[in-house]
């Protein structure tokens, strides 16, 4: 089954996601450079803290914290480097940290070392550059999991659609790496079974077909800001998390064909999205 990961800071929220079976819950620190890559655009913009961290820790009992810390940068009169930043992060009791927008095996290596093994490591490859450099970058050790961003990826590509990277085959050929170098990765969010303007169930079949461990919640499965109602919001939950369950062990009985079949289905629809948004 797909460790599914769900982006809040709120504890009520995160009990809720943790009841109904999602593996992680993810405070995102991340906000350098996010506004300029994003800005103007409907996407996640969390602004979490270090503090949120412990407030989830406290909440949860058997989901891991995941917590994205900022790309590396140095320390400023308004906040600390990347050093004292995961320093932080791993006292405040995350169990796996999150490395955005990398773009060398540098950086990576930098961030590698802040960590020293005492959380697990997770990459978000994002960039171009790093789809350029990822030979080197898998050449380091210390690496436990790897996330394939496809929105600031497909932004940075020019690319009109996310799932294009999906459907052109770019996420197979990255994932054909990661893979040789025994790494568990994933990629992208998925939405509410049967909803998504790319249906949730033809991605879930994707992360299948290409050996994918774990997907994001996405705003379309759930979007507990417009939910104040926390009877419904546990009932969105509880039946969403249960339909993906559902489907996976459907996805599970699929034969060569029947990937094949997704497959192209995948590129039909993500054809059509594009070309009406020409």
């Amino acid at each position: 089954m797909l460790k599914l990961l769900y982006i809040t800071n709120q504890p009520q929220i995160a009990q809720i996601a943790e009841d109904a079976g999602v593996d992680r819950i993810f405070v995102d620190m991340e906000y350098i450079g996010k506004e300029e890559r994003q800005g103007g655009l409907d996407t996640v913009q969390s602004h979490h803290t270090i503090e949120d961290i412990r407030t989830i820790r406290n909440a949860v009992r058997r989901a891991q914290v995941l917590a994205r810390v900022n790309p590396i940068h140095e320390k400023t009169a308004q906040y600390y480097g990347t050093e004292e930043e995961v320093e932080k992060t791993i006292r405040a009791g995350a169990d796996v940290i999150m490395l955005p927008m990398f773009r060398g095996a540098g950086e990576v290596e930098r961030f590698l070392s802040c960590v020293g093994g005492r959380a697990k490591t997770l990459l978000l490859l994002e960039t171009p550059e790093a789809v350029e450099h990822l030979d080197e970058i898998l050449d380091l050790p210390g690496i436990d999991e790897i996330h394939i961003g496809l929105n600031d990826l497909h932004l940075a590509y020019k690319m009109k659609f996310m799932f294009q990277l999906l459907a052109d085959g770019s996420v197979e050929k990255i994932v054909t790496k990661i893979k040789a170098r025994g790494i568990p990765y994933g990629f992208g969010g998925i939405a509410r079974i049967g909803y998504g303007i790319l249906p949730a169930e033809y991605v879930i079949a994707e992360h299948y077909r290409l050996g994918s461990t774990m997907a994001i919640l996405s705003r379309s499965f759930c979007n507990a800001a417009h939910v104040p109602d926390k009877n419904e919001l546990r009932a969105l939950f509880t039946e969403g998390v249960a339909r993906i369950r559902q489907e996976e062990k459907k996805i599970q009985q699929f034969t060569k064909t029947d990937f094949l079949n997704n497959q192209r289905k995948v590129q039909e629809i993500v054809c059509k999205i594009v070309n009406d948004q020409a």
